[in-house]
């Protein structure tokens, strides 16, 4: 049996398709790059990292977090994933720039041809009939679509452009997250809204013989599997090669991010029908059309001695002028490129996520070539971040705490003076039931671990937008052109927390 949440990271905004044996999934990856992450799976509960669609997309200021701009809550979101006549094709817009993009490939793992679709298509859904022609799906309240030309670069002349179905003036949430399939003769749209009552995430699905015909449906999942309140909702669904089918949707976890959830699906008179008696069933019997193969982990440990992992994204668009990674040594080193007020706005801080319901992480720094007032170490990277580092002051080597409160207030432990510049560093953190806190450690010479600042409470915030990550960082509050050296990445999951 296998138990849900899958994964147990942030992976939200999920499509999944299936192609001969292996199960392909995409999600919203946002600000973080390389962007736009493929996972592939044998029995949809285990996955593992294929590529990434980009390695960065227009070079915008914000982008690199230069002059004090960035793509916080924007970025990549959403995107479709389809197979067709020996194509993948990937769609989603950009929040930043309002562009839709499409990438293509033969092969998964690329190379992935880009291209723009004339318009702004949100949460935007691709359909490729079986009459050659083709479609998108998007909107947020108001559910349209829109026939593209033959090279999906544009609406098409005189095609069909109509609204589907509208939760017009919902007080929460009104429809999105399109999700179009055509099953059996019929298409089904997929959707999610929240109940007008109340914050509650709900998976909805209209369909009709025709696309010029009337779509009827509703709610077909209302339920948080008993946790928090938070619904599970948003996604398409997939069969597997035996005739079963199930829906991949996710559900808000609080500080970690939005979690995929699998969910059984049956039919009764050409409509699905989610879960078990309504609800969601904590353990699925699935079947691997590989068994016994061996899943890379998605995220976990590095000594930096094999290049950079595909478990790592960097926050925004990397600087290589300004980072280096070296594998004979094992080290990955950050240099200053411009003066930073906030954490959030040095560039080449290294990322992977946190796992649920619990997590921690060691890092080692060469704090030697630091320059007067930078500060690096390991952080909880969010808006209202939690991180521990060493500092330069006035010739001296000082471990601190930055503990950025929910309304906006930084504060800074007080800190304390070390005779060395090489320092470990440990932050750990609690998500389950949503409690959502990290504490930070640091110890000299691999002593005792040793605690500093406060609890620090995290939150998933809509200004990220994203579940909360480890960091690697380094910024500079005076002067550029300091650096600081990391080596040997320790990540433990909730088996491994003593």
């Amino acid at each position: 049996m296998n138990v849900n949440p899958i994964t147990r990271l942030d992976y939200p905004d999920p499509d999944v398709i299936r192609v001969e044996d292996t199960y392909y999934m995409v999600s919203t990856t946002m600000h973080f790059m390389p962007g736009c992450e493929i996972l592939q799976s044998f029995d949809l509960v285990h996955w593992e990292h294929v590529t990434y669609v980009y390695e960065t997309l227009d070079h915008t200021d914000a982008q690199q977090l230069k002059s004090g701009h960035n793509i916080y809550g924007q970025g990549m979101w959403a995107a479709s994933l389809r197979y067709h006549e020996g194509r993948f094709y990937i769609c989603f817009v950009a929040n930043d720039t309002r562009k839709t993009y499409l990438y293509t490939s033969e092969k998964i793992d690329g190379p992935w041809k880009k291209q723009l679709i004339e318009g702004f298509y949100h949460d935007g859904s691709l359909l490729f009939d079986e009459d050659g022609r083709n479609y998108i799906v998007y909107g947020n309240d108001e559910i349209w679509i829109t026939e593209l030309n033959e090279d999906l670069t544009a609406p098409k002349k005189d095609g069909l452009h109509r609204l589907l179905v509208s939760d017009h003036k919902n007080p929460k949430l009104g429809y999105e997250g399109s999700h179009i399939q055509k099953i059996n003769g019929y298409y089904y749209i997929f959707l999610i809204h929240s109940l007008r009552d109340r914050w509650m995430r709900t998976e909805a699905c209209f369909y009709s013989d025709s696309l010029e015909g009337e779509f009827t449906g509703g709610d077909v999942l209302c339920d948080d599997r008993g946790y928090c309140g938070q619904g599970v909702a948003q996604g398409g669904i997939v069969d597997t090669p035996d005739g079963k089918w199930y829906a991949m949707l996710f559900q808000d976890s609080g500080a970690v991010g939005r979690i995929p959830i699998l969910v059984p699906v049956t039919w009764k008179d050409h409509f699905p029908v989610f879960g078990q008696n309504g609800h969601v069933p904590e353990e699925i019997e699935v079947h691997s059309t590989r068994p016994g193969y061996i899943y890379q982990p998605l995220v976990g440990s590095d000594d930096f001695c094999n290049g950079l992992l595909p478990r790592w994204q960097f926050n925004h668009d990397p600087d290589p002028r300004y980072y280096h990674l070296d594998a004979s040594q094992g080290t990955y080193t950050i240099t200053t490129r411009e003066v930073c007020t906030e954490l959030t706005q040095a560039v080449n801080t290294l990322t992977q996520r946190m796992s649920y319901p619990s997590c921690a992480a060691e890092v080692t720094v060469d704090a030697s070539a630091l320059k007067e007032g930078d500060v690096a170490g390991l952080c909880a990277l969010q808006s209202c971040y939690a991180a521990v580092g060493i500092t330069k002051h006035h010739g001296k080597y000082e471990v601190l705490m930055l503990d950025k409160k929910e309304d906006g207030i930084l504060d800074m432990t007080e800190g304390t003076v070390v005779e060395s510049h090489q320092m470990d560093f440990r932050l750990e953190a609690d998500f389950c039931n949503m409690k959502d806190e990290a504490r930070c450690y640091y110890r000299v010479n691999k002593g005792d671990w040793l605690p500093i600042g406060t609890v620090h409470k995290l939150y998933f915030k809509l200004d990220h937008f994203t579940g909360c990550r480890f960091g690697l960082f380094c910024y500079a509050a005076e002067e550029t052109g300091g650096s600081a050296c990391f080596r040997d990445f320790k990540y433990y999951d909730v088996d491994e927390i003593s």
